[in-house]
């Protein structure tokens, strides 16, 4: 899929789900750069070399150990998942959402974005690459295999897709 198809089918009714103050130009170029360094928009259960389904599910790749239960217990985030999963008719159970990410992309959106809020810092300024960078892989998605050798071309896609600015 690519990134103008996941602007308008994914991210624009995902966040739309969620309060208006959470749609800003910084959330989306981190939404965009994360989901393109976690599965490229292709993979909704992550791929294991041997070809099998690892542990990670939706565009942005939760763990149900990790993401999903982070959001779903984080005090800034648990109501707005908690709504989230009422309105995608989601019964609120680690399980049965982990299970729902990966056929559900505005539910799985509205999670990355709950993930991102629930960090405690402010959203890195939109060409501070090296912010969003600390942000993503050492305080959020923590991922196992971080690959930072490609996070600074997906940052700068992000940006040229949104229009924004990329320094």
């Amino acid at each position: 899929m690519n990134l103008d198809q996941v602007i308008v089918q994914i991210l624009n009714p995902g966040l739309a789900q969620l309060p208006l103050a959470m749609d800003t130009p910084k959330a989306r170029v981190l939404m965009l750069a994360i989901g393109l360094q976690e599965s490229e928009f292709e993979h909704r259960a992550q791929v294991l070399n041997g070809g099998g389904k690892g542990p990670a599910r939706g565009l942005w790749q939760f763990e149900r150990g990790g993401g999903v239960k982070g959001v779903m217990n984080h005090h800034a985030t648990t109501g707005h998942a908690h709504r989230l999963c009422a309105e995608r008719g989601v019964d609120w159970d680690s399980a049965t959402i982990w299970a729902k990410l990966e056929t559900d992309d505005l539910l799985a959106c509205g999670f990355a974005r709950l993930l991102l809020f629930s960090d405690p810092r402010p959203l890195p300024a939109l060409d501070d690459v090296d912010a969003a960078w600390e942000l993503y892989a050492e305080r959020t998605w923590k991922p196992g295999k971080p690959h930072p050798e490609k996070w600074p071309g997906n940052h700068a896609a992000a940006c040229r897709a949104l229009g924004v600015l990329h320094g």
